[in-house]
């Protein structure tokens, strides 16, 4: 029997019943959509994160002191003599001391809760920031405990609107500050928006808090992060009197991350959760498969006399075996074609609405995944077409003639 008589009569098998072969694609579909979907997003979002410290900088180090992660630790445990001696190093560059003022910023009846820093000037260059109009804070303002404020570009729409703030009050707590410039637009940083903020000068917020000690410090690695990490690390352990021969870092009182580090982890944890949600989604292609299995064996049930006829003419069991084989592998490649367009779509428009939220957020089509649903796809018919087309292919021709 020819090839192409094969793939007609395959053709028109699965077409002679349309609702029922859309039926038995659905699960395909949404298995397929949903591995391509779940892996594209997952691109897209490590895609933002690389780009994000690509644009800021992957040289920035943070540290802190544990109990910033740890709820209930020793949040004293980094002084302004630690940020001197971090300065002093030769692998590190532009260290800031950062003392968070936890209180609201109000103008008039207008009230917001941005991330209060007193810090230095410099604060701008580790994070991105640039200045859009008015003056940074400089040593001055630190010198002389000025009341004066820096506001990110969102705190500025909140308490202003599209008026400029420069020159005009605004109180923190019960303090009040002169606006001195505003910042650009950044967007966010590893999750962080940079645009909710207020900087006023370091001595200031030291004095407004009543804090003695460092809420973190930030700086630039000169050349190595992990050289400038060791030499930090080696540095705050001896100052902080701490026995940690093995390197432990439980053992230490301070965290050193990167944002090179903070991206691995992020990084590790969405190629977690996109493995075991694709996972979850491809449970549907296996249920898909069982349907087509159904399905196909029904359509041999009916299709008996059929069989017996094609074999009474000349058809082998070969050519039997493959044209049922066919039809399945029809039905997942058709129903894995849809769902790579469902997912593509759909993901398309989850990035849309995600740039909203995070900015410049890019949808990354994953060409892996769809090569992997496909293949998936196209071996879910083979494994689930195996058994109905070899049960077809086995009926003699006379019982197939006969049967009722």
């Amino acid at each position: 029997m020819l090839l192409a008589d094969t793939l007609t009569t395959s053709f028109k098998g699965i077409t002679v019943n349309k609702n029922r072969a859309a039926l038995t694609m659905l699960g395909i579909i949404i298995g397929v959509a949903s591995v391509v979907l779940m892996v594209s997003l997952g691109s897209s979002f490590q895609n933002y994160i690389v780009s994000q410290v690509e644009s800021f900088g992957s040289n920035t180090i943070d540290v802190f002191p544990k109990g910033f992660e740890k709820f209930g630790g020793n949040l004293d445990s980094l002084t302004f003599d630690d940020y001197t001696a971090v300065s002093q190093l030769s692998t590190v560059t532009n260290v800031v001391p950062i003392i968070l003022v936890s209180k609201s910023v109000k103008v008039g009846k207008e009230e917001v809760s941005p991330m209060v820093m007193g810090s230095y000037g410099q604060i701008t260059i580790n994070y991105g920031l640039k200045l859009d109009h008015g003056r940074l804070i400089d040593e001055s303002d630190v010198d002389g405990a000025k009341s004066v404020a820096v506001l990110g570009y969102q705190t500025a729409q909140d308490l202003f609107g599209n008026a400029d703030p420069v020159g005009k009050k605004i109180t923190v707590g019960d303090f009040s500050f002169t606006v001195v410039g505003q910042l650009k637009s950044v967007g966010s940083f590893l999750l962080q928006n940079l645009d909710s903020l207020v900087f006023v000068p370091f001595s200031t917020a030291k004095a407004v808090s009543g804090q003695k000690h460092l809420s973190y410090m930030t700086l630039k690695a000169v050349n190595d992060t992990d050289l400038a990490k060791q030499d930090i690390t080696m540095l705050l352990r001896q100052r902080h009197h701490l026995d940690n021969p093995t390197g432990d870092p439980d053992k230490d009182d301070f965290i050193a991350r990167s944002a090179e580090q903070i991206t691995q982890i992020i990084n590790s944890v969405t190629l977690g959760l996109t493995i075991f949600l694709s996972l979850v989604a491809a449970i549907s292609l296996l249920v898909g498969g069982i349907g087509i299995m159904n399905i196909m064996l029904v359509s041999v049930t009916e299709r008996t006399k059929e069989i017996g006829l094609r074999k009474a003419v000349g058809a082998r069991r070969a050519d039997i075996l493959l044209q049922f084989l066919l039809e399945a592998v029809s039905l997942t490649l058709t129903g894995g074609a849809i769902g790579t367009v469902v997912g593509i779509f759909f993901g398309w428009l989850l990035s849309a609405v995600a740039a909203r939220f995070l900015g410049e957020f890019h949808f990354v089509l994953s060409f892996s995944a769809i090569f992997m649903a496909l293949a998936m796809a196209i071996g879910t018919g083979l494994v689930f077409g195996i058994y109905p087309a070899r049960r077809a292919a086995a009926l003699s021709p006379m019982e197939a003639l006969r049967y009722e």
